[in-house]
Parts: C-alpha cells; sequence; structure tokens
C-alpha cells in the first residue's frame, strides 16, 4: 500500500498563536522552527516526495518552502487538523491509500511510531482510522498532573477496549488515579496519546462530510468525531524505546522538548 503524510499547521491556534514558527534549539545549538522539525520527523519516516504541510497561512507556507518542503494552501475554514488533511487530499490529488495526519506540534515523534502506525493499517483492512498510544512513564504522568494542577491543557490520555478500539480520548487524565498516584508497583495504568492519525480516504471524506459533534467540541478532541460518529479508531500501542514524547502544546513546553532535543 502507498502512505503520504500529511502535516496540518495553523498560525492562528488559540493556546499558543504562531506556534509552529517558534524556535526550537538542539544540543548542538542549531535552531529551527516547530514546524521544520516536525518536517524532519515525517521525512525520517518516509521520503519528502510523499511529505505535506497543509495550512491556510503565507507566513507558514513561505517558511516551508524556505526550507524545501512541499505547501497544499488549504481554507481558514479548517477547524482542526483532520478536516485540513481531508481538504489538502481533495485539492492536490494525493491518492495514496493511507494518509497519515502528523500534527505540526509533535516533533519528538519517532520515525517507528508512524511506521508502526502504517504497518498495523496494512495488517488490518477493516481498520478504517488508527492512532499510536505510548504508555506514560512516571515523568510524563508527573507532566500531566502539573498541567493539570496548573489548569493548563496539555496533551491528551486515550482508554481503549481489549479489541485495541478507542473507548475515550480526554485532556483529563484517564482512567482515574487516587490523589497518591498508581499502584508503583504495577504498570502505570494511563496512555498517552500520540498525536497521529492513519486513515483510509473514504474515512477522510466521511469525516468532513460530518458537522462538529458535542464531545469533540467539548473537549477539542477531532478524533472524538469519529467515536460519536459509530467509527472505531483503532489504538496501536507503540514502544517510546526509553525516549520521552511530549507535544508542544504550551510555551512551558518549549523547554521540556529543548531538553529532550539536547
Amino acid at each position: 500500500m502507498s502512505a503520504a503524510i500529511i502535516i496540518p499547521a495553523r498560525y492562528a491556534s488559540q493556546r499558543y498563536p504562531g506556534k509552529p514558527l517558534v524556535e526550537l534549539r538542539d544540543g548542538s545549538g542549531v535552531s529551527k522552527t516547530l514546524i521544520e522539525r516536525s518536517w524532519d520527523a515525517a521525512v525520517a519516516v518516509l521520503d519528502a516526495a510523499d511529505v505535506y504541510v497543509a495550512t491556510d497561512d503565507d507566513r507558514i507556507a513561505d517558511c516551508v518552502r524556505g526550507f524545501g518542503g512541499q505547501v497544499i494552501m488549504t481554507d481558514p475554514a479548517c477547524r482542526n487538523g483532520t478536516e485540513r488533511c481531508a481538504q489538502a487530499v481533495e485539492v492536490s490529488g494525493i491518492d495514496a491509500d493511507i494518509i497519515v495526519n502528523l500534527q505540526g506540534d509533535a516533533p519528538l515523534t519517532p520515525a517507528w511510531f508512524v511506521a508502526d502506525l502504517i504497518a498495523a493499517m496494512e495488517a488490518n483492512p477493516v481498520d478504517m482510522v488508527a492512532t499510536p498510544v505510548l504508555r506514560c512513564d512516571a515523568e510524563t504522568l508527573q507532566n500531566f498532573r502539573d498541567d493539570r494542577a496548573a489548569g493548563k491543557v496539555g496533551g491528551t490520555t486515550a482508554v481503549f477496549g481489549a479489541d485495541m478500539n478507542g473507548l475515550y480520548f480526554s485532556k483529563e487524565v484517564i482512567p482515574y488515579l487516587p490523589p497518591e498516584g498508581p499502584d508503583p508497583n504495577q504498570p502505570i495504568p494511563v496512555y498517552h496519546h500520540v498525536g497521529v492519525y492513519a486513515y483510509r480516504r473514504a474515512a477522510l471524506a466521511d469525516y468532513a462530510a460530518a458537522t462538529p459533534m458535542p464531545l469533540e467540541t467539548l473537549e477539542g478532541l477531532e478524533q472524538l468525531r469519529f467515536l460519536e460518529l459509530g467509527l472505531p479508531v483503532r489504538c496501536v500501542e507503540v514502544d517510546g524505546k526509553g525516549r520521552v514524547f511530549w507535544e508542544l502544546n504550551n510555551p512551558v513546553d518549549v523547554a521540556r522538548i529543548e531538553k529532550v532535543l539536547a
């Protein structure tokens, strides 16, 4: 099967305006924008010919073209990354069997997360949508709890059934944990939802044809539209292999991500 990666990026983020153009410095002192580091993560999975940035903003488009990336211009009315990916496929004529949405705020996404997701879709032809989940380590769980205690919306957690289909995704920490934290003698029962999706083209079309749903609107999580429409979202557990994964959601995350890059 063929695959293409689309990185949706918008300038007018409510929580962090201009986020795709924020500079991130690595351990060697090299500074790159968030969108370029996300591009680098995507190219590590697929050839650059199969990677695109979908945006509605000329500043982002100019930045991407400046480092040699491919841009698809989309409508500012797109309400989330999945809608933007659907429109990018429609206007560009991308004909890949699997469309991967690698969100533009996740530069720490290891290549094998995306490769495992594509492999899962190839192995399970009935799956229309899939997304990676990563069991939290102690540091990530503490980051979640610190953000919530400070009133910040940070990453997303996921719960799923025995069939690995998603039951719910939330910006709260789910499932419930007692105040003292999880049992130290058991694996941490919280899974970090990794902001990557793989879709069949038909699933993207169905999504774009539907209107936003109540839970999607309340949580601000695009994947909940699939669940509310009765379309299963397969959760694919991935292995961090000792690497820390975190998205850039708030200004405080710049230091967290630069620490990992270093």
